[in-house]
């Protein structure tokens, strides 16, 4: 607590030599020392070990991995025809944006960033609704489907970091992550705007201080109780009472915030007496006869801060056996009372997608990130019908992106300081370069290469060579390779990169092995920038995945092609398959993939290893797959920092901490947006797949090239290109 008065304190001589020790030793100062020496306004502060006020700056642009819009007859929509092509895909106007990666750099490079234009645009961000991971266990594991058969999936290793990285310290570090989204968030909203935080028991109390010290407990505005009914209690004789409720956190950035009132209908329609005020007092009405006067009570009232909704039913048809999923419903009542039709609403911690959902049914434009991929990949399931169930009952719907970092994120690994020119700024490069390679090599286990001009290291007998951080590997490199293999007189490498180019394989392997070389392409994780996880040796580099289609032209109309979906092969292995079965404890199972089949790898009580094959068949290890007919048609932009100085009339943002005005330019990245014009997909209650798309009619003839893209049962996606002739 801050001292009672402000009476000024003198400091001892020997309070005086133990400060000046304790500075010239560079070691902190003692808590008691803050509140003589400093004056603080603060009545009560959060303190935590390792809080630090600093906060992510990192501005990165986004990379747009897929437009996806469900074609409408402008005549149906409510939206302005002009933002539609002659198809009825939306081309201008605000799309929606599903975003993957670590939020605390997306949170940054959207405050700082180029699309901070497009926020402020489609008028500001008016609602933050987040439910943060405060309870990991359920938070990343999750049954997946698989040939007919469920399996229960761990968490993948970037969700383990994202757990050390949120609870390795305990409640320190959850309140650190939790403390400096708060703060980019607040950055981001508009004057105007609210966030609403979930939370339970767990950390509710850290929750609550937290948010007093990023936004005011001046401008706290409800503490919301969810009770839902139906919980399954701990049941007789328990020694605590079941808990059957989580918070909601409400707090506004400023005095003016969105509040919509909500009602509720009445349990019990009954006769109620009647009041009016009179002479700014309210009194009870009388008959003539002096008995009171009665009539029939409201049918709605306004709710209060206890919203009492179940819990998702197991049969509901809105259940998607996503573990954090929440009620639509409650996301509903926080869309309506903290946002009015039209305005922009984002969820930071988005899982399966529930307010995005909500959100873009009442007609509410959206932001939603997660770190999981099956988590972005899910909300791209249901969010897409959410889009055909508009269609179908002629209501308006917008247009969403797939965004993520990627390879810019990547590239933020060798940044150097802007400070440095020159030589020196060259020297900086090349140690990051090597401090990277160095870092894939350990990961991959392989023993680097001094003297070599080429390649980076080896494993097994093996050369290694590694791709650039933020390119795809193509042809040029690959050949590169061949040949220097013969120079050698080597017949065998692994090729590692974030990328490979789209149709290289099974083609340039094939022309290597006609060649005499054995050549393995291998993708580098982003799991390989956690040094924990490089030390302790848990980083997988798996093998690529091919996909292979063909066109099926329609003999009557020239101008008509289908997409035929004929094979996904899942060559790659974690390399783990024997090295599981040692560790696995007695009475447990785990999921290893190993030469292209997804086996269940378990231990019985005695110690007996059985491993029971889950995929039977390619089409197992489809989950989900989309065309684009035209790939080439749409080019990816990006939009990057270009100078600093005088607001004018080129796209910008005022950067936050410097107050200069940032200028954007328009880059072409050299890829193409993949344009999501049919897909087929499985559900909770639908596991078929279609194999062939929708015939597809093209405006003239000529070639063209369709991208198809397909993703697996893990979420991890892989494309293809199909050139097709018409006409």
């Amino acid at each position: 607590m801050a001292r009672p008065d402000s009476t000024h304190y003198e400091l001892s001589d020997t309070e005086r030599r133990d400060l000046i020790k304790l500075i010239e030793a560079g070691k902190p100062l003692p808590e008691r020392y803050r509140f003589l020496l400093f004056e603080d306004k603060r009545e009560v502060e959060l303190v935590w070990n390792g809080k630090s006020r600093d906060v992510c700056t990192a501005v990165l642009p986004f990379q747009t991995l897929e437009h996806i819009d469900e074609p409408r007859k402008e005549s149906s929509s409510g939206l302005q025809s002009e933002l539609f092509n002659t198809s009825g895909r939306q081309i201008k106007g605000w799309a929606n944006k599903l975003i993957w990666g670590d939020n605390k750099l997306i949170l940054s490079s959207l405050k700082s960033g180029a699309l901070r234009r497009q926020i402020e645009e489609a008028g500001g961000l008016k609602l933050i609704y987040i439910d943060p991971p405060f309870d990991v266990g359920a938070d990343f594991s999750m049954d997946i489907e698989i040939g007919g058969e469920t399996f229960h999936k761990e968490p993948n290793l970037l969700e383990q970091i994202a757990y050390r990285d949120t609870w390795g310290r305990g409640a320190d570090s959850f309140i650190s992550m939790i403390y400096e989204r708060l703060i980019l968030m607040r950055d981001l909203m508009a004057d105007d705007g609210s966030v609403y935080v979930h939370c339970d028991w767990r950390v509710d109390y850290a929750v609550r201080s937290v948010l007093n010290e990023v936004f005011g407990n001046d401008y706290f505005r409800n503490e919301i109780i969810w009770h839902y009914e139906n919980k399954l209690g701990t049941g007789w004789g328990a020694k605590t009472f079941d808990t059957r409720h989580d918070v909601l956190l409400k707090f506004s950035k400023g005095k003016r915030y969105v509040h919509n009132e909500i009602t509720e209908s009445v349990k019990e329609h009954k006769l109620q007496p009647v009041t009016q005020k009179i002479d700014g007092k309210r009194v009870w009405l009388k008959n003539p006869d002096g008995t009171l006067m009665y009539a029939m009570g409201n049918t709605e009232r306004p709710i209060g801060d206890v919203w009492t909704i179940p819990i998702i039913n197991p049969v509901a048809s809105e259940r998607l056996d996503y573990p954090t999923q929440k009620p639509e419903k409650l996301a509903e009542r926080i869309v309506l009372s903290g946002s009015n039709p039209g305005d922009l609403v984002a969820d930071f911690f988005c899982g399966s997608g529930t307010l995005a959902a909500v959100a873009e049914k009442l007609g509410r434009k959206w932001i939603a990130t997660d770190l999981g991929k099956f988590g972005i990949h899910t909300t791209r399931k249901r969010l897409i019908q959410v889009q055909r169930e508009s269609k179908a009952a002629g209501k308006s719907f917008r247009a969403f992106e797939v965004l993520n970092l990627g390879r810019y994120e990547r590239q933020a690994y060798l940044n150097v300081s802007s400070r440095l020119t020159g030589k020196k700024k060259t020297e900086a490069l090349q140690r990051k370069e090597q401090e990277f390679r160095d870092l894939i090599l350990r990961a991959y286990k392989a023993q680097p290469l001094e003297n070599e001009t080429f390649f980076h290291g080896k494993t097994a007998g093996r050369l290694v060579a590694i791709g650039p951080i933020n390119l795809p590997v193509g042809r040029l490199f690959v050949e590169e390779v061949i040949t220097e293999c013969r120079k050698r007189g080597a017949s065998r490498a692994d090729i590692l990169a974030f990328e490979f180019e789209m149709g290289l394989f099974p083609a340039v392997l094939d022309e290597a092995k006609r060649k005499g070389i054995d050549i393995a392409p291998k993708i580098i994780p982003p799991e390989v920038f956690d040094k924990r996880a490089v030390d302790k040796g848990q980083v997988r580099f798996s093998d690529v995945a091919y996909v292979e289609a063909n066109p099926r032209y329609d003999a009557k109309n020239k101008l008509t092609v289908s997409i035929e979906l004929t094979d996904f092969s899942v060559h790659y292995s974690q390399g783990i398959a024997d090295e599981l079965a040692l560790g696995l404890k007695e009475g447990k199972s785990e999921v290893v993939c190993d030469l292209g089949t997804l086996y269940k790898v378990s231990k019985d009580k005695n110690g007996v290893v059985t491993r029971e094959a889950l995929t039977k068949n390619w089409t197992d290890w489809v989950d989900y797959w989309a065309v684009d007919f035209d790939y080439e048609n749409r080019k990816e932009i990006i939009s990057v920092a270009k100078t600093m100085g005088v607001e004018g009339e080129l796209p910008g943002v005022v950067d936050a901490a410097s107050g200069e005005f940032i200028e954007f330019e328009e880059r072409w990245t050299g890829a193409y947006i993949f344009e999501n014009e049919w897909q087929s997909f499985r559900t909770r209650k639908d596991r078929s797949l279609e194999l062939t798309s929708a015939p597809h009619a093209y405006p003239k003839p000529g070639r063209y090239t369709v991208a198809v893209k397909v993703i697996d049962i893990f979420g991890n996606d892989t494309m293809a290109l199909v050139p097709v002739n018409v006409g």
